[in-house]
């Protein structure tokens, strides 16, 4: 970066205007589509994690919707690459945990390094769509219900853009998507390449500008920084590290936003005292998403003694932009609340 450029963007008049810079974002994520109310935005927005997660087996259609019929106002399809060069909703590529694929394809289990981690098992790279259709979704978590095991079959991302036009038409208003590139230099290494056929998709339905209500994210910077130069889409960068001033600002160069793990906001213990990211992010010009509420105990920190609409409402009350949750009933009712405490 050119020493003009960073005296530009630690201007005291820019360094001034980013907090509305950020508060701003939501209004753009909100642009209706036509004849659609637009995503509301005078309070967080609602963004259901790999859909109903919580209530449905993650990545499905049917969690997509139940997400929305809950009143997210986002639902997020993580997008990994089959053989063919199709893009389709799983958290990873390895789909063992997520599917019934070891009964359908036990020979095709492998051990591959992905991002330099030495994983076995079941990757959509090595699979064709035509195979992976013949897949049915189950719950990855132990602790919750496996009643829809077996009955849901895994989207392409352009099946997750077409169910969130139809599902906000039937609403009647938007229904944003919030998609996250999965190992994206990965895929680029093994001739699979998510970010052309991303764009490529978003452009077929007009979602490729920065009004359209989609926020592209990755834990890449790197492939963050390429996005930036090919889209105006908004883009969020992830992150589970803590983030100095220095570094969000380096952030708020190349995106929109930073998607943080919720612990970064407020620690686990019940005497943890709330950090001061958020401010500094929107001091950066940067929107702020909280990722993930997830109501069981063993997710839930000690400090909201067991309620977990609790911890949506102190997200709220610190000024998060975005709430991920697996449960979004409990976000959308967490974000209602604080909005009617604040009322008061």
């Amino acid at each position: 970066m050119s020493t003009n450029t960073r005296r530009h963007l630690t201007s005291p008049r820019l360094m001034r205007i980013r907090p509305l810079l950020a508060a701003a974002l939501l209004v753009v994520a909100s642009c209706a589509r036509p004849g659609l109310a637009p995503i509301p935005s005078d309070r967080p927005v609602v963004i259901a994690h790999r859909g109903a997660s919580g209530h449905r087996p993650e990545h499905t259609v049917a969690a997509y919707t139940l997400a929305v019929q809950m009143g997210a106002d986002f639902i997020e399809p993580d997008l990994v690459s089959t053989k063919d060069g199709v893009l389709i909703a799983r958290h990873e590529n390895e789909i063992g945990g997520t599917t019934d694929v070891a009964q359908k394809f036990p020979d095709r289990k492998t051990r591959k390094i992905v991002d330099g981690d030495t994983m076995t098992g079941w990757f959509t790279e090595d699979f064709t769509l035509a195979e992976l259709r013949t897949l049915r979704a189950k719950e990855r978590l132990p602790f919750r219900s496996h009643a829809y095991d077996g009955q849901f079959a895994i989207p392409t991302f352009d099946e997750v853009l077409a169910l969130a036009d139809s599902l906000g038409r039937a609403r009647g208003r938007v229904v944003g998507v919030y998609p996250e590139t999965k190992h994206p230099t990965y895929h680029r290494s093994i001739g699979l390449p998510l970010e052309e056929k991303l764009l490529a998709a978003l452009k077929a339905r007009a979602l490729d500008d920065r009004k359209a209500p989609v926020f592209i994210q990755s834990f890449e910077d790197g492939n963050l920084r390429t996005l930036r130069g090919q889209t105006t889409v908004k883009l969020v960068y992830l992150t589970s590290t803590p983030l100095s001033a220095e570094r969000l600002r380096d952030i708020a160069t190349f995106a929109d936003g930073v998607g943080v793990n919720q612990r970064l906001v407020v620690g686990a213990d019940s005497a943890a005292a709330p950090t001061s990211l958020i401010r500094d992010a929107h001091a950066a010009g940067l929107a702020v998403h909280v990722w993930t509420t997830r109501s069981e105990p063993v997710f839930l920190a000690k400090r909201y003694g067991g309620d977990p609409v609790a911890e949506v409402r102190e997200l709220v009350r610190l000024g998060a932009d975005g709430i991920f949750g697996d449960f979004p009933d409990v976000v959308v009712e967490g974000v209602r609340g604080a909005r009617r405490g604040a009322a008061r």
